[in-house]
């Protein structure tokens, strides 16, 4: 920031202002300082050197010190604090070089007054900063009495928060009071506390800074002029007043946090801009350009998580890769600023910067990236590994079928001919298109988003394995040309019943995540590494259900998986989602699914625990619950074997326990021949709605899955 620095305090009336590591020196008459504490947006302090002495050691500090005249700087019965910085060979401790200075302004007024003033480190009087270098030691008055970037309007900020010079820093950057003179808006999609949008309004309203500091160092320090003071405080409430009467930009935050929402108002209030800067309760997945009046340009700057602080990286860079997608969206034309510590992330918003400037918040080498949307556009690569792009085989290379495959492959095209319009009109991304249709080819065939998924299911023991291979054969051979798609574009995998943590373990490392459509959702699979690929299409209809049904409803998905039902209540507006599994896997997928959407964890909880042991302590209620429970589980971390059929009764009274008068729980579970508990029926309301529940790719097999939507009985 020191070029920035050196500029700004140049336009201020310093003179000989010349850049030094993590500051700038200048110089100037008492009034520049004076304007420097008011109306630097940038400085964290302003040091006025008193003296300079050589020395090294302690006696040489003590000693020069002594023979300041303190009483022209300060007055016994004032409380004073050092800052001590620097060391040598014989002073290696701050602490004790502070020591040392405290003592000898003591003992100066000790000796000629017989009083004493007091060290005070929380609010001193006076702040006085002592700099051990080669050159010697420097003794300088702190101006302002601490930290600049404290302007008085935030008492209190979100996690992670940032200092409002710095804000200052990445507005002057993005060229913001420039474009704010030419009537362009400014937009920040995750506010936060509203740093950067008080800041932007505080340019754009010509209001110094430092003007609603409850007080200055100097302002104490008997070198102090009142008078001159007094005038440039005057002089800067009469551009304020006059700025916030001229016609402003449009300013205006958004942020999923309902509680940082309110800080950031309150910051806003006691800034006195409420009628400047506007924010509002919104995910960056409902962030649109507002269009109650037009706003053909202007400016959109964030502060996104970068993982050091807050956020899980691999999540954030779909929550990126959203940020990138909108701003491109949303906002064409207008300029973009991007702060981060990670400029991984930032290649994950899919954009081009055309320049970026280094900054430092606190000790995390950081930098703002800005892009030009008017001219840009997304890049094809996804956050994490790529994954394969389906792609047409060659007719001229297909191989001549055997009677079998040309059976299976015709079979393949029947149905995907019987689903085409149901998939067009549905706008279907992801389906079943064969299901063991044929008993000697037993495999089930998904399309993801034009990909392939071929889940072979386990050959009795009675069927001859040299048989069971041939014909996982000529379903190789026949699929790529039924589908018109590159052979190396469709996964083939074994299902078999998985025990312990096996349906958890990798069978690959790929990493490949594929982006697919559900609805308003953008979900994401594995094809290659888990035996399930992270979405179970037969329970579509009833995601898209809980989509339509949770607006305004505190929801709760238990055995969540990898949360595409918590993904579809939030975008269909839940008040709040919880959800809740066993699996660090899948919760860290989840995490990934809420950020592909852009959204916020703070309304949306992720918790790892037993859903039975949980179910237990808790102590909230919901509107909507979805209980979806694994047909048989032993896994190493529960204290006893799970059987959704035995087990079923006691689970399921336990999730009603948790839901509200008027609530609506969903009962659903994969279990072949699974029957309800009479008990069950007796006591709740429960209507079977399994055949409700299938699309026309599952309507072949309805015992895919059974369904019950549960309430309270009248």
């Amino acid at each position: 920031m020191e070029g920035l620095l050196a500029a700004e305090l140049s336009a201020l009336g310093a003179q000989q202002a010349r850049k030094t590591v993590a500051g700038v020196y200048f110089e100037g008459a008492l009034v520049t300082g004076y304007r420097a504490c008011l109306w630097s947006r940038l400085a964290n302090r302003i040091l006025l050197p008193l003296t300079r002495f050589p020395g090294q050691d302690a006696d040489a500090l003590y000693q020069g010190l002594l023979q300041v005249d303190w009483g022209a700087i300060m007055r016994p019965e004032q409380t004073f604090s050092i800052d001590f910085s620097g060391e040598s060979t014989a002073i290696r401790n701050t602490q004790f070089g502070a020591q040392r200075s405290k003592d000898a302004i003591v003992d100066w007024f000790q000796q000629r007054s017989g009083r004493r003033p007091s060290v005070e480190r929380r609010d001193p009087d006076l702040r006085f900063n002592v700099r051990l270098s080669r050159q010697g030691i420097m003794l300088a008055l702190d101006m302002a009495g601490g930290s600049l970037h404290q302007r008085g309007y935030r008492l209190q900020a979100g996690a992670a928060p940032l200092k409002e010079n710095l804000a200052a820093a990445i507005l002057l950057r993005a060229d913001w009071p420039g474009m704010a003179a030419r009537g362009g808006a400014l937009i920040d999609p995750m506010c936060g506390a509203g740093t950067l949008l008080l800041e932007g309004a505080m340019m754009a309203a010509d209001i110094a800074p430092g003007l609603q500091r409850r007080h200055y160092g100097f302002e104490r320090w008997q070198g102090h002029n009142a008078a001159q003071w007094q005038a440039l405080v005057s002089d800067a409430r009469g551009r304020a007043e006059r700025g916030l009467r001229a016609t402003l930009p449009e300013i205006r935050g958004y942020d999923a946090d309902p509680q940082v929402v309110r800080r950031a108002q309150e910051n806003i209030a006691r800034a006195g801009l409420e009628t400047v800067v506007r924010v509002s309760c919104k995910p960056l997945s409902e962030l649109k350009k507002p269009t109650h009046k037009p706003l053909p340009h202007g400016l959109l700057v964030c502060n996104p998580p970068y993982g050091e602080r807050l956020g899980d990286k691999a999540s954030l860079q779909y929550l990126y890769r959203q940020l990138g997608e909108t701003m491109l969206r949303e906002f064409a034309g207008w300029q973009a600023a991007v702060f981060t510590a990670d400029s991984e992330l930032g290649r994950a918003t899919g954009l081009r910067s055309h320049k970026q400037y280094k900054l430092w918040n606190g000790a995390l080498a950081s930098a703002v990236l800005l892009f030009d949307l008017d001219n840009n556009r997304l890049s094809e690569q996804h956050p994490g590994p790529a994954a394969a792009t389906a792609t047409a085989a060659e007719p001229a290379s297909e191989p001549r079928l055997s009677p079998g495959a040309e059976m299976f492959g015709n079979r393949l095209r029947k149905n995907r001919r019987r689903l085409a319009s149901w998939i067009k009109r549905e706008g279907i991304d992801c389906y079943r298109v064969y299901d063991a249709d044929m008993p000697e080819y037993a495999v089930a065939v998904d399309i993801y988003a034009g990909q392939v998924h071929v889940a072979e299911y386990q050959a009795p023991r009675e069927v001859d394995p040299e048989a069971a291979a041939q014909r996982l054969a000529e379903v190789r051979a026949a699929l790529p040309q039924a589908l018109a798609v590159a052979p190396d574009a469709v996964v083939y995998k074994t299902r078999q019943r998985q025990r312990g943590d096996q349906q958890y373990r990798k069978q690959a490392d790929s990493g490949e995540m594929l982006t697919v459509q559900e609805g308003q959702a953008r979900l994401l699979v594995n094809l290659r590494d888990y035996l399930d690929t992270g979405l179970f299409l037969d329970h579509r209809p009833l995601r898209l259900r809980l989509a339509r049904e949770a607006k305004g409803k505190d929801f709760l998905n238990l055995f969540c998986y990898t949360g595409s039902a918590t993904v579809h209540a939030a975008l269909g507006g839940a008040r709040s989602t919880t959800s809740v599994d066993l699996s660090n896997t899948y919760l860290g997928w989840l995490r990934k699914n809420l950020a592909h959407n852009g959204l916020d964890e703070s309304r949306n909880r992720v918790l790892r625990a037993d859903c039975m042991e949980w179910l237990g302590n808790c102590e909230q209620q919901f509107d909507l619950v979805l209980l979806d429970p694994p047909s048989f589980s032993n896994s190493k971390k529960l204290n006893d074997s799970f059987d959704v059929q035995r087990d079923h009764a006691a689970l399921l009274n336990a999730a009603m326990a948790v839901l509200r008068p008027g609530g609506v729980l969903y009962f659903s579970n994969n279990r072949r021949g699974f029957r309800l508990d009479p008990s069950v029926q007796e006591t709740w309301e429960c209507v079977d709605i399994s055949r409700e529940t299938l699309d026309p790719d599952f309507q072949r097999n309805p015992r895919v899955h059974s369904c019950w939507r549960c309430t309270a009985r009248a």
